[in-house]
């Protein structure tokens, strides 16, 4: 019994240090914050299964951050298109005229946001988004630079950058 209370006192502690970055994870690829909660409780409750088979804990952080973009994928695929009535008023509502940074990096298409917000939000190296993305490193580079250029870009429309 000690050595559960143990395993779920260990479980608890890690999911809480790494939980803002399951969640920036999942919200870089879905497009509603409650499906990124979902997302994200989905990935807990797999991780939790799956504790047990966890042999290196240091590497716990990359494998939460894999867990939840896989269950982050799979929501999107299940998912059927909806569009709720606060984002239609959103959409129909001017735009501000100016965007802070996140804004910009939601703005960014779906691969290259997620690893803009691995690499920069969540600190990952190339090796570690690689893994967790199941990529290769050259395809994890490719996207940070080209989603770095993309943010450069609309920072130079708002003003913001003029290099």
């Amino acid at each position: 019994m000690k050595e559960e209370n143990g395993a779920r006192e260990e479980f608890t502690a890690l999911v809480q240090a790494h939980s803002r970055a399951m969640y920036r994870a999942a919200r870089s690829v879905l497009d509603r914050d409650a499906d990124a909660e979902d997302a994200v409780g989905e990935a807990v409750l797999l991780a939790w299964r799956a504790f047990p088979q966890l042999r290196r804990r240091e590497a716990a952080r990359t494998w939460l951050l894999k867990i939840t973009v896989n269950c982050a994928h799979d929501l999107r695929r299940r998912a059927r298109p909806t569009v709720s009535l606060e984002e239609a008023a959103a959409a129909a509502a001017p735009a501000p005229e100016e965007l802070g940074l996140w804004e910009l990096v939601e703005r960014l298409p779906r691969d290259q946001r997620l690893v803009v917000t691995l690499y920069y939000y969540d600190g990952l190296t190339v090796a570690e988004m690689a893994q967790v993305l199941s990529l290769p490193q050259g395809t994890v580079k490719s996207r940070l630079s080209r989603g770095r250029e993309r943010l450069r870009a609309m920072l130079r429309e708002e003003g913001v950058y003029d290099l």
